[in-house]
């Protein structure tokens, strides 16, 4: 009968263009088509029958028709329920008393119709199957949960609510031709709707939704078309007796044996969903979602593992690295589940010093280091073999000839140019400074600070990952010609590894030992690549000190001394190395641009006034005065210089015209 297939495809194409008034005025139509089909309609100038809308057992067997009736009659009270509610939804007031009785009504009115076919359906010589019995009673759960939400009855909304939460995840499961569908109602209606009538009854945020459904319908009393709802959970358990059951590592995604989807793991890989074991100090865990993602975690590295040793060498380090999406997404989820349930103790008014926080906080800084680890896991991935420490020049390019638009047999293979290997060498720096941030990170994690053996363990890392870094900043030296700075990074990164050695043998642990064996990167570096990297260095370190005494020794070109500088041009510094008496000045002088004033600042000097030429003018014309000379007023009080003044000089750089 596909029951929520016909009323979520109704819904989808009235309210594609539409809204609920639309998709009222449509049932309407809809419904006296559908009962002139089954000769129920009501005659012109006749009288409503109100028995028409009743059907019975056998006429729903022997035509589907008067399910779609009892369907699209529940559909247009709901219809207008939520035009209504929709109308109101954009006032100020909000929905008064008034409205939301004729809101309440109408879904009353709904989940009569739906209860009734669910009751007709639920007959033997109805012809229905488990299944369409199943929906039918989803549905007027549906309705009878809307009209609980609106009358703000919470225990009665949450039960129907869990209800057809149940009922939709375990047909989902059963029927993957139509799991879109049931999928969709639960995510975009179902889940929200429940965890707000969780809400408002006081329930845990981090409780999950299986736990939430379960505890509702073993205490629930009045379910719509559900006289037993201990029958409705047995039912379901039937199709699905996983539903209503929080996730383990056992049944995560359809998986009965960790073995079978990691072969060549070991079977106790995934820890006990309610102990967490950080740095040798057991933590039980009382929060149903920290253990379901510390499970689901254990489960993802387990597959992740598997991958990795199924792909081996072939893999590329781009898939290799993408492989670790799925893990850094489920420690995520731990890291939101353990800081939920953080916040939610802080609400409730818990004291820091409450030994509930404290091993809230222990999980938290567990759940931040194994994240940021898994992360670190994905740059060493991406730098390549040894962790970026091998100088890889990349494949050699086929550069193909053509004559004639057609493709010639012959090709020449050229090496990769050295701005290709500088812009490699820019990428493993990034990922270096990245993996370096993220320890930073962790050394400000809470409890880490204390913990001595691990600060020191992470220092030693951090060297570890320094040193590589150098020597990739040192190899784009040598690239580019500098062998002395290249010898100097070399130095430095000798230095720290050999610092990173010491500290980490020292230190060294079970858990190094299963790094080694294990082919997952994570924060743990193992013994094995710090001598490697050792090994490299010290080569590395020789080869740089041989190409500096070639090139102290190595006599300066014709070509390097004609582009050098004149030592009296690099009086500031001073030379590196021995002074070229051939260059001290540049002979034959050679005509060269020089720093002079802008030529503005002359033409600008002819039109600026000064105070002292002013008050020099008014001496001059003071003293002819005196003496019965006749001093030109207009020239004076224009500030213009007499004749006996020295006239003043113009014209481009001083120059008189």
């Amino acid at each position: 009968m596909d029951i929520t297939q016909f009323v979520v495809s109704s819904r989808e194409k009235a309210l594609l263009y539409g809204n609920y008034s639309t998709y009222r005025t449509q049932l309407a139509h809809r419904l006296l088509n559908i009962r002139k089909r089954l000769r129920v309609a009501t005659r012109h100038r006749g009288k409503y029958n109100h028995n028409a809308n009743g059907i019975k057992a056998e006429q729903a067997a022997e035509n589907v028709g008067y399910v779609h009736l009892q369907l699209l009659t529940a559909e247009r009270a709901f219809a207008q329920a939520m035009a209504m509610k929709a109308a109101h939804a954009a006032n100020k007031k909000g929905i008064t008393g008034h409205t939301r009785s004729h809101i309440v009504s109408r879904l009353d009115k709904a989940a009569k119709y739906a209860v009734h076919l669910s009751d007709v359906l639920e007959q033997e010589t109805s012809g229905a199957s488990e299944g369409d019995r199943l929906e039918a009673r989803a549905y007027a759960a549906l309705l009878r949960g809307a009209a609980a939400f609106e009358k703000q009855a919470w225990e009665l909304c949450l039960a129907n609510y869990a209800a057809v939460w149940a009922i939709y995840s375990a047909l989902s499961s059963s029927a993957p031709t139509r799991a879109d569908v049931f999928r969709d109602l639960l995510t975009d209606t179902l889940e929200p709707s429940l965890r707000y009538a969780a809400y408002q009854l006081k329930m845990p945020r981090s409780k999950p939704i299986p736990v939430i459904a379960s505890e509702a319908l073993t205490l629930a009393k009045n379910i719509a078309a559900t006289p037993d709802p201990a029958v409705l959970v047995s039912s379901i358990n039937k199709i699905d007796p996983s539903v209503l059951q929080p996730k383990t590592p056992a049944t995560a995604d359809g998986i009965e044996n960790l073995e079978s989807a990691a072969p060549g793991t070991v079977g106790g890989v995934v820890a006990s969903t309610r102990t967490l074991t950080w740095r040798s100090r057991e933590v039980k865990i009382e929060d149903a979602a920290i253990a379901s993602a510390w499970a689901a975690l254990d489960l993802a590295k387990a597959r992740l593992e598997a991958q990795l040793i199924a792909g081996g060498t072939r893999m590329a380090p781009k898939d290799k690295a993408a492989a670790y999406d799925d893990v850094l997404t489920v420690s995520q989820d731990a890291v939101d589940a353990t800081k939920a349930a953080i916040d939610d103790l802080r609400s409730e008014g818990v004291s820091q010093s409450d030994s509930n926080m404290q091993l809230l906080y222990i999980a938290r800084t567990a759940a931040n280091y194994e994240m940021i680890s898994d992360r670190i896991g994905r740059n060493r991935v991406l730098t390549g073999e040894h962790d970026g420490a091998l100088a890889q020049a990349g494949p050699s390019v086929a550069k193909a000839s053509r004559k004639g638009g057609k493709k010639s047999s012959r090709q020449a293979a050229r090496l990769e140019t050295p701005g290709r290997l500088l812009a490699r060498l820019k990428e493993k720096v990034v990922l270096y400074d990245g993996t370096l941030q993220s320890l930073e990170t962790v050394k400000e994690l809470p409890g880490v600070a204390a913990d001595v053996e691990l600060s020191e363990q992470l220092d030693a890392t951090a060297n570890y990952f320094g040193a590589l870094k150098a020597l990739a900043i040192a190899r784009s030296h040598t690239l580019v010609g500098n062998a002395t700075n290249a010898l100097a990074l070399i130095k430095h990164a000798h230095d720290e590894c050999m610092e990173a050695s010491s500290s980490l043998k020292a230190a060294r642990g079970d858990r190094s030992s299963q790094a080694e064996d294990s082919p997952l990167r994570t924060i743990h570096v193992s013994v094995a690549d710090i001598d490697f990297l050792l090994d490299l260095l010290q080569a590395e370190l020789q080869r740089a000190r041989a190409l500096v005494d070639i090139e102290k020794q190595q006599p300066l070109t014709a070509t390097a001394k004609a582009g050098a500088l004149t030592l009296s041009e690099t009086l500031g510094e001073y030379p590196p190395g021995a002074v070229d008496l051939d260059k001290i000045v540049t002979y034959p002088p050679q005509i060269q641009a020089m720093p002079i004033k802008p030529i503005f600042l002359d033409i600008a000097w002819n039109y600026i006034d000064y105070p002292t030429k002013t008050r020099g003018v008014a001496a001059v014309a003071k003293g002819a005065a005196g003496k019965g000379q006749t001093a030109d007023p207009a020239a004076s009080a224009a500030g213009k210089p007499s004749s006996q003044e020295q006239p003043q000089k113009r014209g481009w750089f001083g120059f008189s015209r």
